[in-house]
């Protein structure tokens, strides 16, 4: 039997997370005590010996900080049940701090961890105290950038699809310079060097995703020689940044009004790389600003 342990952050999405699971064929409870995990299974295996059946072969179980002290007891938890057979994984759901004081104030909850420290502080003393599953952790999903379909698709990758994971999400991202760096950036390119559609008139009200805008970007020998090199720089790097433990990787990519000659590249580093073992999207921030104004 395959028996996940959906955790992590408070905020991170572990309740979309279980839907998910429960929409691809998991058996789910949600916060679920630690004590009784090793009775659900028992049960499980019991109606499937009464009943002469296999139906239920997958079980998600969602354990957090809710669980109190008893937490701690999940790793003793799951070799017990590993020396019984069974295959068991952790799911990790993490969030930036930033991003989950923002969901909080969103949404108006209470943390679970009760007490009169700030908001940040209590974040900081539950990261503290699920650290030790993030370090034992099969899998590790940041949704610090993920709207819900992102996340369903990192879900399918591991659990329908069983592709080889590895916990590293890349964000590449267009942006305009006069709106300003990306604050949430780990890697800037400026392409204000490739010739500008701009000063083109039937081209300036488009954008790069139109093919006559990228075309136009794309004819430029500089555009490919700088693709080639990035490419090969961010093979080189991505390991590095896992090596390091990071989940997240942002590239940005940016021209003077991110519409045109940072959105084509963009979309073609995108496909460059969309094919390599990690969770990997394209956004363009500013491509409708300028529209905007007028």
């Amino acid at each position: 039997m395959r028996i996940v342990i959906v955790t992590g952050m408070s905020g991170a999405g572990k309740s979309q997370a279980l839907r998910m699971l429960e929409d691809i064929g998991y058996f789910c409870v949600d916060n679920l005590p630690v004590g009784l995990i090793e009775d659900i299974v028992a049960l499980v295996e019991k109606q499937q010996i009464e009943e002469k059946s296999d139906e239920v072969t997958k079980i998600a179980l969602g354990v957090d900080i809710r669980s109190g002290k008893s937490i701690k007891n999940i790793p003793e938890v799951l070799d017990k049940l590993s020396g019984e057979g069974h295959m068991c994984q952790i799911l990790f759901l993490d969030a930036s701090n930033a991003v989950l004081v923002k969901r909080y104030k969103e949404t108006r909850r209470l943390h679970p961890i009760e007490g009169n420290k700030r908001l940040d502080e209590l974040i900081e003393e539950e990261s503290k105290q699920l650290k030790f599953l993030r370090d034992r952790a099969d899998y590790i999903i940041d949704t610090s950038t993920l709207i819900t379909r992102e996340l369903k698709v990192e879900i399918e990758k591991i659990f329908v699809s069983d592709k080889k994971y590895k916990n590293l999400y890349i964000t590449i991202l267009s942006f305009g310079f006069k709106y300003g760096i990306p604050s949430d950036t780990d890697m800037v390119f400026d392409v204000r060097f490739l010739p500008n559609p701009f000063y083109i008139p039937e081209l300036k009200p488009m954008t790069g995703n139109d093919q006559p805008v990228y075309d136009y970007v794309m004819e430029a020998k500089a555009a490919h020689d700088f693709l080639d090199k990035l490419q090969d720089m961010v093979e080189f790097v991505v390991p590095n940044f896992l090596a390091e433990g990071r989940h997240q990787l942002v590239i940005s990519i940016g021209c003077t009004g991110g519409k045109h000659r940072s959105v084509t590249i963009a979309n073609a580093l995108f496909d460059r790389l969309k094919n390599l073992d990690y969770g990997i999207k394209v956004e363009h921030r500013d491509i409708e600003k300028d529209s905007k104004k007028r």
